[in-house]
């Protein structure tokens, strides 16, 4: 306000002409013309009443008033018009100028045509804020501050849940929903919801830096989280992270989170919630009266301007929608098995030892090695009846373990039955006496082995030896063979022994039926009745 002083100063009181006064004050001959212009529509005379402070005066030559209708027989532009049309894709001041100049006679000239905008601009910056955004560009996303206490009904106790926000840069339409975290599976679940509701995919999501996106923050390269970074690709957008610390990066979002905490959160602070599907409901709901409320500076509503500007230039959205997933690092054991939420899931056993990328979906887990996928299993519930079990598929196993796989309990009864009676209840026995009978496998391929080394009647013969010394094992029968007992006659089982009577005062032993009652002399002889 200052120079606009000095050129009123030395224009009115002085006299000097335009030139003159723009040479004095540094400034262009026709940025002296529209003062001079502003203040004579404005009714100003020199010397300026002393009462007039700076902000009076700004507010007399940049009024809103100014800048309709006609001045010096030149048409006005309709600025609102222009301002909604730059939002655009392609659309620039110069071809706003050009089409303006071509349906009126009297025009203005591109300079005064390019400050007058500009001055309009500055009287509507509450609400379009200090960046421009081309219609369908952006969708800046962030938490809320606040959260939404969820109770529980049973214990009474309260978690916080989180208040996911996205804004679309040029009509401000707004989407937010709650969420019980801000993990990654929360986070990419709100993305693909948000796209849903705009239905259309914006060409690059700005989000802040928070480990659910970005993995390593930095300032010229950003690691994405590899989740998220699949997000991307699946629909098409460009995830640019704001500079660590510089909010105003995505000050639409800022200023978004703020209007649903006033508006939305800030009317809920005295429900109780028991659920965040209740919680989420609730919000949902209110949702749709904000994007109807009409601007307080410009013509309509965040709903209007958004299907008028942004829908119409949104990407379409791919025909499936993009299945949420996790990324983990693993490393391959020496028994080709990876170890995920206690679980092994195999994977070829030529990347024994190697480390490996893990993809987690609700239903399937995905194993890959140089980006290649090497692996995929269907994925174990996190239950205790899972943990320490393996997932284990044939054609991951070297050829020696898959020969191995192919035996099963019943082959190798049938196989001992063929070489004879005595093999196959060994078999049994060294199977029944195992907690399981996989783990009597090796035992019975070493009976095999010594089938094929002394011949099948000796190894009958010598299981038939060790089921009569009741030694049923491998080791026993290899024993016998070694050292050539099988021919050997059997051991004879010794005589039952007859159960020995205990002594004991009050058992009668035989001698005592043996003796006649007459020649008893040691028993009282029985009284005789009376009569």
């Amino acid at each position: 306000m200052r120079k606009i002083r000095e050129v009123l100063r030395l224009s009115k009181d002085l006299q000097l002409s335009d030139r003159q006064v723009a040479q004095s004050c540094r400034m262009a001959h026709g940025t002296v013309a529209n003062y001079l212009l502003r203040a004579k529509h404005a009714g100003l005379t020199w010397p300026l009443p002393e009462d007039l402070t700076d902000s009076g005066l700004e507010e007399l030559l940049f009024a809103k008033g100014t800048f309709h209708g006609k001045h010096n027989g030149r048409a006005e532009p309709d600025w609102k018009t222009v301002h909604l049309e730059l939002k655009r894709k392609g659309v620039t001041l110069y071809l706003l100028w050009d089409e303006y100049r071509q349906s009126h006679e009297n025009s203005l000239g591109y300079s005064s045509f390019t400050d007058r905008y500009r001055a309009y601009r500055k009287t509507v910056t509450p609400v379009t804020l200090r960046q421009d955004h081309k219609a369908g560009e952006k969708a800046f996303v962030d938490y809320a501050g606040m959260t939404l206490p969820i109770t529980d009904a049973s214990s009474g106790d309260i978690t916080q849940a989180q208040v996911f926000v996205g804004v679309l840069g040029a009509s401000n339409y707004t989407y937010c929903e709650v969420t019980p975290s801000q993990t990654i599976p929360d986070w990419l679940g709100s993305h693909r919801r948000m796209l849903e509701f705009f239905g259309g995919s914006p060409e690059i999501i700005v989000p802040d830096n928070l480990k659910s996106g970005v993995k390593s923050a930095c300032y010229f390269e950003p690691e994405l989280n590899p989740a998220y970074a699949e997000f991307a690709q699946h629909y098409g957008v460009a995830i640019v992270p704001t500079r660590v610390r510089k909010p105003r990066d995505k000050a639409k979002v800022e200023a978004g989170v703020r209007f649903i905490e006033e508006q939305i959160l800030a009317a809920l602070r005295n429900r109780t919630f028991f659920s965040v599907r209740e919680a989420n409901d609730e919000v949902q709901d209110r949702l749709v009266p904000f994007n109807a409320k009409a601007f307080q500076k410009l013509e309509g509503s965040r709903k209007s301007v958004f299907e008028a500007v942004d829908k119409p230039a949104l990407k379409p959205l791919p025909l499936e929608p993009y299945v949420i997933s996790q990324w983990k690092k693993a490393r391959v054991g020496t028994d080709y098995h990876i170890e995920v939420e206690k679980h092994y899931y195999s994977v070829p056993f030529e990347h024994a030892g190697k480390q490996v990328e893990v993809r987690l979906t609700t239903n399937v887990l995905e194993v890959y090695l140089d980006r290649g996928r090497i692996a995929s299993h269907a994925r174990k519930p996190d239950l205790p009846r899972y943990k320490g079990r393996h997932s284990t598929l044939k054609e991951h196993m070297p050829p020696q373990h898959q020969k191995g796989l192919e035996w099963t309990p019943q082959r190798y009864v049938d196989w001992a039955a063929k070489t004879g009676p005595s093999t196959a209840q060994v078999v049994e026995k060294i199977m029944a006496s195992r907690d399981h009978p996989q783990q009597g496998f090796r035992a019975c391929r070493g009976l095999i082995q010594l089938g094929e080394k002394y011949g099948p009647s000796r190894l009958e013969l010598a299981c038939r030896r060790a089921l009569a010394i009741r030694g049923p094992s491998y080791r026993t029968v290899k024993s016998i063979l070694m050292g050539g007992l099988e021919t050997l006659p059997l051991p004879e089982d010794p005589p039952t022994p007859l159960p020995v009577t205990p002594i004991h005062k009050n058992v009668r032993g035989s001698s005592y039926y043996k003796t006649s009652k007459s020649d008893d002399t040691s028993l009282p002889s029985t009284p005789p009745l009376e009569a």
